[in-house]
């Protein structure tokens, strides 16, 4: 597990489950975590930065008890680096801005891009849809046409 400087103010700002996740690269427990079955329109942003990450619109069921998503919402948002830890070969995503751990890409997702993003719930906060303007992310809400949003 990568494992960051401690930093107390974020500690003290996180879970205990959000912060293992993010600064240490912890895996939450599948099937048992917030978003995993979550259908609500909307984006999902980094728990600790606020950087938009990913949109219900390209999320989907993998079966694997984690939120996954088809793409990011914006490809700047996420680095991808080789994780080789517990004797495997993975991709390991994490936001750019904030460096937090957010999961792994897979090549076994459904078209067209072929790719799964299994993303900790702990890594993100959801934003519904009718809530992006208030909330400072005006520009997605035209992803979801026809929901009026709420002003701050």
């Amino acid at each position: 597990m990568k494992k960051k400087p401690d930093d107390p103010q974020l500690a003290s700002k996180l879970t205990p489950l959000q912060y293992e996740v993010t600064q240490c690269s912890a895996t939450e427990p599948p099937f048992r975590n917030e978003f995993w079955d979550h259908h609500e329109p909307g984006i999902y942003v980094d728990v600790v930065s606020g950087e938009p990450l990913f949109s219900s619109t390209d999320k989907f069921d993998s079966g694997t008890g984690w939120p996954s998503f088809t793409q990011p919402l914006l490809r700047e948002r996420v680095t991808e680096h080789t994780d080789s830890s517990y004797g495997m070969r993975r991709v390991e995503v994490r936001s750019a801005d904030a460096d937090s751990h957010l999961g792994h890409v897979f090549p076994d997702g459904p078209g067209p891009s072929g790719l799964r993003y299994c993303i900790n719930s702990a890594s993100l906060r959801f934003i519904p849809a009718a809530r992006l303007t208030a909330e400072g992310y005006a520009q997605f809400a035209g992803l979801f046409p026809g929901i009026a949003q709420e002003s701050a």
